[in-house]
């Protein structure tokens, strides 16, 4: 962290937080000079601002034994915090801010970035003496959120604060963080005033079609052409330079201009740039983009793009864009990291606001989803992305807005083999896209895989209420296409259930069961009482109206007739107009096809009924020697830089460590010592060769061994057939039967560990029956409840049920293990022996490799 990071500050603004340096002294006594005799009393007990001084000689001097942290703002050092370690534990906790960033939130998210430093530091409690009198650094330690006790003395209060992570702590920072990305991004999303940095008078131009567009759209505010080689451009006065208390700066000008034109913008004090330019880092020209960020950071400007669209909010009448049409107002939120398919979208999606966000140099869909979760114009977030900033990041933020505004996601990239230098099933298995999966589920998110989807289900869920559950009535004026729409429901596991007795009367009815087919001559009329008539009955969740034009009372009689009785329908309505695809009234969703409509429903349904879940559990909590882990784990890779396969004996206790069973075994080097081990664990005996990855492959596994001649000569004949790769053998006790079972891990850097059960043995590749989850997993019982081979565990045609709770027993603790130690590449447990009473591990490979922690989730930064 010697360069530091960026932080948004509870206004929106965007400080610099990096260790204290040696030369950060004269900042420091400038920053003593800066401060009031009662703040430096308040801080230094003493009055006068000589302690102060002397002190901040002392913290840059050599024999400073303390860790401190310091804030930027606009360049100038305005915050140091520190801890310093007294004794068993113990720290004593300080801080000093400039009195101009007082209130700004600062303090608390500095002594937030101390704390959880101090902690990684094996720091377990924070000492704060403060005056009495000082209330508002008193809240401001009580409000942090981690446990404390307290004292008074006099008249100072003696706070012991532990530093271990709380809930309470959790919680503040995800809504301290919540609330200054809405700060940080009102005024560019929603601005008072908006300039056009590069607005000439050739129509042709991007910025003149930008401002082309501000005006057409009806901003209420003030536009600002600015052009210096102009004084009016489409009726508007140019100005030289960006003038001072503009919200927002769309750039349209040369990438070679594009840093000094966001250096004017930020003496002009200006909120947020859209930088349409492109010839940044998708042109090779990374560098170019890292001083744009730094230059929008050290100003507290947030950026989206470059390389990008622009933005739109309708409700703002704001269409800062060079796209040739306006969108029409809506309920749906869009973000697009290419420009290309935002376009597309915006022509079929009725929007409430749209970010083009290029390049995602700062701005990103993290950002966006903070900002939009609180808008009162969205009801639904789609977003078409091409990579992930912070993935992790992304799931936390994610789960929360979906719980009460769905989320939508395109991620392109599916495609691709993975990591081709893996080897185990898990690795192979878990490919990134896998992971953006295991991602996503655990989020509620709804991923789909193309942008036609996207459009069809957020159609659905920004003009409909969320299905009740999947029972749908199917009803219109052809069989053909509604018999297709009830073979779509039973592939998407919805269902067409029966219709009671005379729900339904009509002249023209064929069939009245389920689809309704009231044939080619009914009537507008008929129809639209017929939906009505379903959406009453207790019976149906969801009516899928199906109507073939130009039959019956033609096409706009029968749009009309569908529309007023999905209107005061109360349940999930929609469409399917055959071969016309919109959305009818601004609230009727209809598509050209019945599987198109079947499709976003299920989607639809899905995610209603991921809503309706009950909280996800805590974690189970067991107990776990972590510690020890970890230093085996160290060990390891101190002797191996690289990482390499662990050891059968480590393996087997660092799974001990998390209480994983694993069967009675002995690791042998010859066909002698294997021969004594048979006999000490008893017959039968399975020998396995150690060294290769996929032992059954190439003969590496003999089963049922019953004497020790059998098993000198099944290492004789190993030896023999796999030569030097075969390093040893291990000798385990044979176990019954059961069923076999896969458990699995990979560590991906940028998604972080994967945990990963499946069905085991020589079957794992073959079958590819496998279910993935982010660690921790809290829900084992579904999650194997999603494998194919599922039955087997609960008895199939016969065979008795086994010890579910015992492998979902150990999944949970593979995943502690995966999610502790991040040094973890690769893991798999194949089989895990799952019998009637118990689930014990056979074989156990483990790979670690050295990686950097983790950022921890709770430290509040920017990219």
């Amino acid at each position: 962290m010697t360069d530091g990071y960026d932080v948004l500050l509870r206004d929106g603004g965007i400080a610099h937080v990096r260790p204290l340096r040696t030369d950060d002294r004269q900042a420091l006594h400038e920053l003593v000079d800066r401060s009031s005799e009662r703040s430096a009393y308040l801080r230094f007990f003493t009055g006068g601002r000589n302690t102060a001084h002397s002190y901040m000689d002392r913290v840059t001097s050599d024999k400073y034994d303390g860790h401190a942290l310091v804030a930027t703002l606009r360049g100038r050092l305005v915050a140091v915090a520190e801890y310093i370690p007294i004794r068993d534990g113990s720290a004593d906790l300080a801080i000093l801010i400039d009195d101009a960033v007082h209130g700004h939130g600062l303090g608390t998210l500095l002594l937030e970035h101390v704390a959880l430093d101090a902690a990684t530091h094996g720091v377990r409690e924070l000492i704060a003496d403060v005056l009495a009198e000082n209330q508002r650094m008193i809240k401001v330690l009580r409000d942090l959120g981690l446990d404390l006790t307290q004292r008074f003395d006099g008249g100072m209060l003696h706070l012991a604060i532990a530093a271990e992570p709380t809930a309470r702590l959790r919680a503040g920072i995800e809504a301290r963080d919540h609330e200054a990305k809405r700060a940080s991004l009102a005024r560019v999303l929603a601005p008072r005033s908006v300039a056009v940095i590069g607005a000439g008078r050739d129509e042709r131009g991007v910025g003149h079609k930008v401002l082309r567009n501000l005006i057409d759209a009806g901003f209420e505010g003030p536009i600002h052409p600015v052009n210096p080689n102009a004084t009016e451009v489409a009726g508007l006065t140019c100005h030289p330079t960006v003038p001072d208390g503009v919200d927002l700066a769309v750039v349209a000008v040369p990438a070679r201009h594009v840093l000094q034109v966001a250096r004017d913008c930020a003496n002009g004090g200006v909120a947020g740039l859209v930088v349409l330019t492109s010839g940044f880092a998708e042109a090779g020209q990374p560098e170019l983009e890292s001083q744009l960020v730094r230059v929008c950071r050290t100003a507290g400007m947030r950026l989206i793009g470059p390389n990008c669209l622009g933005v739109i909010n309708t409700a703002a009448h704001l269409n800062a864009s060079f796209l040739p049409h306006h969108p029409a107002p809506g309920r749906v939120a869009l973000v697009s990291q290419s420009g290309a398919v935002g376009a597309a979208l915006l022509e079929r999606l009725n929007v409430s606001s749209f970010v083009s966000v290029g390049n995602k140099a700062d701005v990103s869909g993290n950002d966006l989803l903070e900002s939009w979760e609180d808008d009162d114009g969205t009801d639904v977030i789609a977003l078409y992305l091409e990579s992930f900033g912070n993935p992790r990041k992304f799931a936390r933020i994610a789960r929360r807005v979906g719980a009460h505004k769905p989320v939508l996601l395109v991620k392109s990239g599916r495609g691709g083999a993975g990591d081709r230098a893996v080897r185990s099933h898990t690795a192979a298995a878990a490919t990134p896209d896998v992971a953006v999966d295991a991602l996503v589920r655990a989020s509620g998110v709804i991923r789909l895989d193309s942008v036609h989807e996207l459009i069809d289900t957020a159609k659905l869920l920004s003009a409909q209420p969320l299905p009740r559950g999947r029972r749908v009535a199917i009803v219109g004026n052809s069989g053909g296409p509604q018999a297709m729409a009830a073979d779509a429901c039973e592939q998407q596991g919805l269902v067409v259930p029966e219709l009671p007795p005379g729900l339904l009367r009509a002249r023209t009815a064929a069939a009245l069961g389920n689809p309704v087919d009231l044939t080619a001559d009914a009537s507008a009329e008929e129809i639209g009482a017929a939906v009505a008539a379903l959406a009453a009955s207790p019976e149906v969740d969801v009516v899928l109206a199906v109507y073939t034009p130009p039959f019956g009372s033609g096409l706009e009689q029968t749009r009309q007739a569908l529309s007023i009785a999905a209107k005061g329908a109360g349940k999930t309505v929609l469409a399917c107009v055959v071969g016309h695809d919109t959305l009818i009234d601004g609230h009727l969703p209809s598509y050209a096809f019945p599987e198109q409509a079947v499709e976003a429903l299920a989607h639809a349904v899905r995610y209603a009924e991921w809503r309706d879940r009950p909280t996800e559990p805590a974690p189970a909590s067991f107990r776990v020697h972590e510690r020890t882990a970890r230093q085996l784990v160290q060990q390891e890779l101190s002797a191996h830089p690289d990482g390499r396969w662990l050891s059968p004996a480590t393996t087997a206790r660092l799974l001990d460590c998390y209480g994983v069973t694993m069967v009675e075994s002995i690791e042998v080097d010859g066909p002698e010592a294997a021969a004594a081990a048979s006999e000490r664990i008893g017959p039968p005996v399975v020998l396995k060769a150690v060294g290769p990855v996929h032992k059954s492959d190439i003969g590496g596994v003999r089963l049922g061994l019953r004497t020790a001649d059998e098993v000198r000569q099944a290492y004789h004949d190993m030896s023999a057939h796999i030569g030097p790769q075969m390093t040893g053998a291990t000798v385990q006790r044979m176990l019954p039967g059961g069923v076999e079972i896969i458990i699995g891990g990979v560590n991906y850097p940028a998604f972080g560990p994967l945990a990963m059960v499946g069905m085991g043995g020589v079957m794992a590749d073959l079958l590819a029956d496998r279910a993935f989850r982010v660690p921790p997993v809290t829900d084992p019982l579904d999650m194997i409840g999603e494998l194919r081979c599922a039955p087997l565990l609960h008895g199939y045609r016969g065979s008795p049920p086994v010890d579910v709770e015992a492998l979902a027993d150990q999944l949970v603790r593979v995943s502690r293990l995966l999610e502790d130690l991040p040094q973890i590449a690769e893991l798999d447990l194949n089989p895990v022996i799952v019998g009637s009473d118990g689930a014990t591990t056979v074989d156990a490979r483990i790979r670690v490799a050295p990686c950097e922690p983790p950022p921890s989730l709770l430290l509040r930064r920017l990219r």
